[in-house]
């Protein structure tokens, strides 16, 4: 019999898993999310996303694309345990949603594609869990498909990623001939057997899919025994107290590798590697039994850190603690506004006064659900460690902190990706105007990465986002779900301006008299290039070397405000100003018209002033295309590329395809997917992800500018 799917209370916060399912599009996470919730019995039913009949891709844009656009949140039971798991999306125009989900998860399953092994996005989702610290293990999913090979996934796993793979499995078969793996802990094998079922289940519920336990086969033992000393050595080198043993007895004994291999993933020092098929409902066991075994609780992580006044202060996930979470998504639905939360200390109840910690304004919150993708259970109570989305919140937005009144903490919201694509939106009938405005603005109280504003010049509005797709979706979200026919003008990128040579010496003197209090200030500024700039696109120092009390602090910050507003537009079209040092040499104040104001004013003129007599030069985004092809259309591809001023760093060849890695500037790919598509008879496929900026070359027009 299958469990009830309603979900028992994990005894305590160590017994909660909060993970995240990481992967570049189409490597398999809605899958195996979809097999992890039918194994632990939360479904009753196998989702399949060719069909559309998946829990966490509920949204119907999901289904139409086949691909998952929302993070969705849900929750499951598996020995003794609650796994809270958020489906994240794997298109780089998503990657927003990846960074508010990693923001508050404990742990992560990576999934990789065993014929692809680390693609684009599967490094850029990486280098984001880097970020936050979070521990991962590594699933290389699609064993079953021709060309798969788990060796090659784990070297460009290595390769790529630059950590340390711990493989604990050996595959039993090849591609269509994947049964089964060998457990290289136990010395064992598991073998799937579709509709046996097994009374050697290692949990509480029987499946109609499972494993059977059978001893490692014969072909396979020189094999198996072979990649264990393999491990064994890996794990010593790394691991203080399996060295201790290794030495001792030129092996390490499985509590000992186990041990080892749980503090490795949650240093972050090795990455445990499993493998299996989720379409085939093989391998999914043996990974939620990594996941309870390797991937940290609650109490497994650093306190939460976060700011009262001035002070610093850490809450512990423990239930009697002050309450403290943080808001990382919010959901406009038909029966009310969800804001999903992570509740990082104390516990919240049905009906209790919460504070936003940036605001000082109180809420109540009205109700407290379990969510389960667009399904919802009621709670009465959550505690530290828990993933809940609450209803009653009327000002929360994603990276507000809430916490008791009581015990005022702020805690860090997650990072916001700058938009580097717009396109101007218009109700196609004048009744739709205000209807358009509030649609959109709950698009950006959603999705944070989203952003609105009107155009001062042509009174258009522009909708601005992470890329094509991105801004596709929100578009027709708006059409679905508001029922508003909108007019979309041709997407625009965001381009940037920076100083190649700057100026010395500029004087700028602001006087103002027209009755009573004057302003006066005195400014002389350098301008130059900031060269050491890590990233020249958000770059911006501003230094005084006024001595003498010429120019008193309080007017020096108010000179340095003035030139952060002059950056706003630049002289060669109105765009961002970057990647400049500003320096204040020197200055001279009036005893009575010298204000903060004047100074202020002071600088955003001289900055102004010196931008134009600067020489200045145009950036634009520029992204790693990913394109694999038949071998066929190589050259058809590789000179649309060169058109599109793309610059291929990497081609290889495998089995009928080529990939090929080239560098283009993101204004030139807008409708690149339909030629692709027409230059390879509908066989070709490309990823992009963010480089950051580049010079526009003299001579290429920039067009319009989306100012």
């Amino acid at each position: 019999m299958r469990t009830n799917s309603a979900l028992p209370s994990a005894r305590s916060s160590a017994d909660v898993r909060n993970l995240g399912i990481l992967a570049h599009v189409d490597a398999g996470k809605t899958t195996v999310t979809e097999r992890i919730l039918f194994l632990t019995g939360a479904t009753h039913k196998r989702g399949e996303v060719h069909d559309g009949t998946t829990v966490t891709d509920f949204d119907a844009q999901e289904r139409d694309r086949g691909i998952t656009i929302f993070a969705a949140a849900v929750s499951c039971a598996w020995d003794g345990h609650r796994i809270n798991l958020i489906d994240t999306p794997g298109h780089v125009d998503f990657a927003d949603e990846v960074e508010r989900s990693l923001r508050v998860l404990d742990g992560a399953v990576a999934v990789f594609d065993a014929v692809a092994g680390v693609e684009p996005q599967s490094e850029s989702v990486w280098r984001q869990a880097d970020r936050y610290g979070v521990p991962r293990i590594a699933f290389v999913n699609k064993l079953d498909r021709a060309g798969a090979d788990l060796d090659t996934a784990v070297t460009s796993i290595r390769e790529r990623l630059h950590t340390v793979p711990l493989v604990v499995q050996l595959p039993i078969g090849q591609e269509e001939a994947f049964t089964g793996v060998v457990d290289l802990l136990g010395m064992r094998a598991l073998v799937w057997h579709a509709g046996r079922a097994t009374h050697d289940v290692p949990h509480d519920v029987t499946h109609e899919v499972t494993y059977e336990v059978v001893p490692v086969p014969e072909a396979l033992r020189e094999e198996a025994h072979r990649r264990r000393r393999l491990l064994d050595e890996t794990v010593a080198e790394l691991h203080p107290a399996a060295m201790e043993e290794y030495c001792t007895a030129s092996a390490l004994s499985t509590p000992t590798l186990a041990a080892a291999l749980r503090d490795l993933t949650l240093s972050g020092e090795g990455v445990v590697v499993l493998c299996g098929s989720a379409y085939r409902n093989r391998g999914i066991e043996p990974l939620l039994e990594a996941v309870v075994s390797y991937l940290p609780s609650p109490l497994d992580v650093p306190a939460v850190r976060g700011t009262h006044g001035d002070s610093v202060q850490e809450r512990a996930a423990d239930a009697g603690a002050p309450f403290a979470g943080l808001a990382f998504k919010v959901n406009a639905t038909a029966t009310g506004r969800l804001t999903y939360l992570r509740v990082y200390s104390g516990t919240i109840t049905k009906g209790e006064t919460v504070m936003d910690a940036g605001t000082g304004r109180t809420e109540r919150i009205g109700r407290i659900l379990r969510v389960q993708a667009d399904r919802h259970a009621e709670l009465d109570r959550a505690s530290a460690g828990d993933i809940v989305a609450v209803v009653g919140l009327k000002s929360a937005r994603a990276g507000t902190t809430l916490c008791s009144p009581s015990a005022p903490l702020v805690l860090e919201p997650p990072s916001v990706a700058a938009s580097v694509v717009s396109v101007a939106v218009e109700a196609r009938r004048t009744v739709d105007t205000g209807r358009l405005s509030s649609a959109l603005a709950r698009l950006v109280e959603e999705d944070p990465s989203l952003a609105v504003r009107v155009d001062r010049e042509t009174g258009q509005t522009v909708l601005s986002g992470m890329g094509e797709l991105h801004l596709e979706v929100a578009v027709e979200k708006i059409r679905r779900a508001h029922g508003i026919e909108v007019g979309v003008g041709r997407p625009q990128v965001s381009y940037r301006e920076t100083v190649v040579c700057g100026v010395s010496g500029l004087v700028y003197r602001h006087v103002k008299q027209d009755g009573g209090a004057g302003q006066f200030a005195h400014v002389v500024l350098d301008v130059e290039r900031l060269e050491a700039a890590s990233d020249p696109a958000h770059a911006f120092a501003f230094g005084s070397t006024v001595t003498g009390g010429r120019v008193p602090q309080e007017y020096v910050r108010a000179v340095e405000a003035g030139c952060r507003d002059a950056l706003a537009e630049g002289p060669l079209g109105g765009h961002p100003v970057t990647g400049l040092r500003v320096t204040l040499t020197d200055g001279a104040t009036h005893p009575k018209d010298s204000s903060e104001m004047a100074f202020r004013t002071a600088g955003r003129f001289a900055l102004r002033e010196a931008l134009r007599a600067a020489v200045l030069e145009l950036l634009e985004p520029v992204v790693e295309l990913t394109a694999t092809v038949p071998d066929d259309a190589v050259g058809g591809v590789l000179g649309d590329l060169a058109a599109r001023r793309g610059r291929v760093t990497n081609s290889t060849t495998r089995s009928g395809t080529a990939a090929i890695t080239a560098t283009v500037p993101l204004a030139e790919l807008f409708g690149y997917a339909t030629r692709l598509r027409s230059r390879t008879q509908g066989r070709g496929t490309f990823t992009t992800r963010p480089l950051g900026y580049a010079s526009v070359p003299s001579g290429v027009s920039a067009g319009v500018l989306g100012r």
